[in-house]
């Protein structure tokens, strides 16, 4: 999730990801390692620091100041050879079945299973081949016009804030998903069916504008979407704010975050600071959970009669409709410095849930890179996360969601070590 190729123009209208003229280059993210969960076993993971990829990038000069660009980038988990990572650990997360203690024992845990199947793809799940970045644009002397999957401007602003780059357990996003764990996302990473337009100045102020209709954000659910961001990255400085408004097939506000922040570079060290807002009172996931239930669940109520299955789905639907509601501010503060060949990072993040359920979270992260060259780095990571009442927040890393404690209220800690190679 890390790399954003999409990154602020440079200099005169250039993009970070223009290459040399009229040219096509192959590249790629090789990340795996091991990861130790409390309340999981040892894993070998793909995409610990950086999610593990294989890209095609290209430009072309077409005079007059305009350059034709593209970008087409595949998910790649090394661990098993899929494009469809899992949940780091397989604990069950119950947020999402809060209140619906009324539903029969057997009844509850098949909801349970349905709503987070074991093994269950936990990213990519429509199993797109480009699913990180596919997109074409053209480069103008008055800015960058782009359309496809891209980053959106919120998110850009998100990962430039975060001390850990959005990778490993000491990511800030470990404690931003849902209200109580990796329930739905806790911003909208990419968007689909999107286009957009960005632009840089020599002072180093930039911007972008991201707009989209039917079918796009993450999972291609909104009915729209737009995103914005304005950056100012100059003299050490990497800051911005950005936020992203998604809308539900209805056309009812869904996800809305806004996000301020960024880093600061002084000699060998680099200091993070950050402030995000997420608002979703019309998940649209929403839809899919009830028709899942009229799909899978109400078939086997037929026995007992339509007045019980109707009140067994009221209950259904009445509480998973309020445990999709999002509502919370997060702040993340950290530091990184540099000797030698070696690299060390800290960060503090606190996740405050508005919901009645006040199920909070604050992570602490420690973490540690040597640069066997430019390309390849060996890293170390210790995370620990203080769940409160309903919160089962577990470190997650770059290529996947961590998962969820064992139980509501335990906290989540995690080691892992890993190589990652750049190429």
């Amino acid at each position: 999730m890390k790399k954003i190729l999409l990154g602020a123009l440079a200099g005169a209208c250039v993009p970070t990801l223009a290459l040399a003229q009229s040219s096509v280059q192959l590249y790629g993210i090789a990340d795996a390692g091991v990861m130790w969960q409390h309340g999981s076993s040892p894993k070998i993971i793909s995409g610990g620091e950086d999610g593990s990829r294989l890209g095609f990038k290209g430009s072309e000069d077409l005079g007059r100041g305009l350059k034709a660009v593209f970008n087409l980038e595949a998910r790649v988990e090394l661990d098993t050879g899929k494009q469809q990572p899992v949940l780091i650990n397989e604990n069950q997360g119950y947020y999402l079945t809060r209140g619906m203690d009324a539903l029969p024992p057997p009844l509850l845990a098949a909801v349970r299973t349905a709503l987070q199947p074991p093994g269950g793809p936990a990213v990519n799940p429509e199993n797109a081949l480009f699913d990180r970045t596919s997109m074409v644009g053209l480069i103008t002397p008055i800015g960058a016009f782009l359309v496809g999957r891209m980053y959106t401007p919120g998110y850009e602003v998100f990962a430039a804030a975060d001390t850990f780059e959005v990778g490993t357990g000491g990511t800030w996003g470990s404690i931003t998903g849902g209200t109580a764990g990796f329930q739905a996302l806790g911003a909208d990473i990419r968007s689909q069916r999107a286009a957009q337009y960005r632009i840089a100045l020599p002072s180093g102020l930039g911007g972008s504008v991201m707009v989209a209709g039917r079918g796009s954000g993450y999972y291609g659910l909104y009915n729209k979407f737009w995103g914005v961001a304005i950056t100012y990255k100059a003299r050490g400085w990497d800051v911005g704010i950005g936020h992203n408004h998604g809308y539900d097939p209805s056309g009812a506000p869904s996800l809305r975050t806004t996000t301020i922040g960024g880093s600061y570079t002084w000699n060998d060290w680099k200091f993070f600071a950050g402030w995000h807002d997420q608002r979703n009172q019309h998940s649209t996931l929403l839809p899919t959970y009830i028709a899942g239930w009229d799909a899978l669940i109400a078939p086997q109520l037929a026995p007992l009669g339509p007045a019980t299955a109707a009140a067994l789905r009221n209950v259904f639907v009445t509480n998973i409709d309020n445990n999709t509601q999002q509502d919370a501010v997060g702040y993340q503060a950290g530091f990184q410095y540099r000797v030698g060949a070696s690299r060390f990072l800290a960060s503090i993040a606190r996740q405050n849930d508005r919901t009645p359920s006040n199920s909070d979270a604050t992570l602490f992260a420690l973490g540690y890179n040597y640069y066997l060259s430019k390309r390849t780095d060996l890293y170390a990571v210790a995370s620990y996360i203080k769940n409160d009442n309903e919160a089962q927040y577990s470190p997650s890393t770059a290529g996947s969601p961590g998962g969820f404690t064992p139980a509501p209220g335990e906290n989540g800690r995690a080691f892992q070590l890993g190589m990652r190679y750049r190429f």
